[in-house]
């Protein structure tokens, strides 16, 4: 399942199902049947009879929320400092040209605070605080936009043809031409 914000739940979110799981237990104490609990919490049937099994098995304590599912490899203040070495621009850090790839950041992590991650996660982490990927505009200073104009308004509709056929086609998966 994935989340919007790229990678599991919020706090809040973990909470309020640790509170749905724990009116569970308390209708299980009760006696009420897995039906019941899974329609009046508004639940699936197979939720309800894992946390009755896990109540039986560790009664309430089985129920309560184990926190996040992994800490984030870089902390807010070692992520405070990775934004100022991206700021720093990607020459500061020894590459040619002004553009920061994923794989380029992966390495100032891996220089910077010798921690190992994927691009991906990489990738994840930076769209949680709010980055954005973005491909440069780059434009050959000899470009002539008249001349650009001009051939996508003319040469080009001659170039791509029609997209419509001419003649009215057959929706029959055997072609009546074809027997």
């Amino acid at each position: 399942m994935r989340y919007p914000q790229g990678g599991g739940l919020t706090p809040e979110r973990q909470l309020f199902r640790e509170r749905i799981r724990l009116e569970a237990a308390e209708r299980f104490a009760g006696g009420a049947s897995n039906t019941e609990v899974a329609k009046d919490l508004r639940v699936s049937v197979h939720s309800v009879q894992r946390w009755r099994r896990a109540w039986r098995d560790a009664g309430i304590e089985g129920l309560r929320s184990a926190g996040p599912v992994s800490r984030p490899k870089l902390s807010e203040a070692l992520f405070t400092v990775l934004e100022q070495e991206l700021a720093k621009g990607p020459v500061a850090h020894g590459w040619p040209d002004q553009t920061w790839t994923l794989t380029r950041i992966k390495t100032l992590i891996g220089r910077r605070f010798h921690k190992s991650m994927t691009p991906s996660a990489i990738a994840r982490m930076l769209h949680r605080h709010g980055f954005s990927h973005q491909v440069p505009v780059r434009r050959a200073i000899e470009r002539d936009e008249q001349a650009v104009a001009g051939w996508v308004k003319e040469t080009w509709p001659q170039v791509e043809g029609p997209w419509r056929r001419s003649t009215p086609g057959c929706a029959s998966k055997t072609r009546p031409a074809s027997r």
